[in-house]
């Protein structure tokens, strides 16, 4: 009897930058695995049926031979544990505990940018107003901390690519495609990990008008 495909729950506009990371790390895998979508602003999320699945209730969810799990990193971490063949984080115990930590501090911190450039910057092409002066400073924030992870000119993080590149430069987009001033470095980094053939796949992903 053969198994059953993952399940990848992510939102009907595949605008979820967590989702994406979950996305691209199957990719990067070479897991063969089923999309769903689920429709945010009506609240499918919200639903018993999938309440049943992630206890969160958020996106994106990934069903696993009957095991569903959510959140993004936590995700990622359980692929990277079962299908260690095609590493998504740096081997090296060190700098495996920096990519988690980019990944946690780029989920929990910085909220002013995720407010003022949503992800509807980076998949639709939308623009915001000029950054608030809290924004100015999580902006300012993010580019310290780029600049400091991406020292010497580095292409990756961590030497080779992983899977906390995609959210770095995800996060460093949402300022950049909205014209918002970001360090030349950074911007070709951010350009570099946007042309990954993982990333491209969703990026080019057909979205419904909003």
């Amino acid at each position: 009897m053969t198994a059953s495909r993952p399940r990848l729950y992510v939102d009907a506009q595949f605008t979820s930058p967590y989702a994406m990371s979950v996305f691209v790390a199957l990719r990067e895998k070479g897991i063969d695995f089923e999309m769903l979508t689920l429709d945010l602003d009506a609240a499918q999320n919200l639903g018993q049926e999938y309440a049943r699945l992630s206890q969160t209730r958020r996106v994106p969810t990934l069903v696993h031979e009957g095991f569903a799990l959510a959140e993004s990193s936590a995700i990622t971490e359980y692929l990277e544990e079962l299908f260690p063949q095609v590493p998504i984080y740096p081997r090296a115990p060190q700098q495996r505990a920096k990519a988690r930590q980019v990944q946690a501090w780029l989920r929990s911190d910085l909220l002013p940018i995720r407010q003022e450039r949503s992800t509807l910057v980076v998949f639709y092409g939308q623009r915001g107003e000029p950054l608030s002066a809290q924004a100015q400073v999580a902006a300012g924030k993010l580019i310290d901390a780029a600049q400091a992870l991406l020292k010497d000119g580095r292409q990756y993080l961590f030497g080779a690519w992983s899977i906390a590149d995609v959210d770095l430069a995800l996060m460093l987009n949402r300022l950049i495609l909205n014209g918002d001033p970001v360090p030349a470095n950074l911007l070709a980094y951010a350009r570099h990990q946007w042309q990954r053939p993982s990333v491209q796949q969703w990026v080019q992903l057909q979205r419904p008008p909003l």
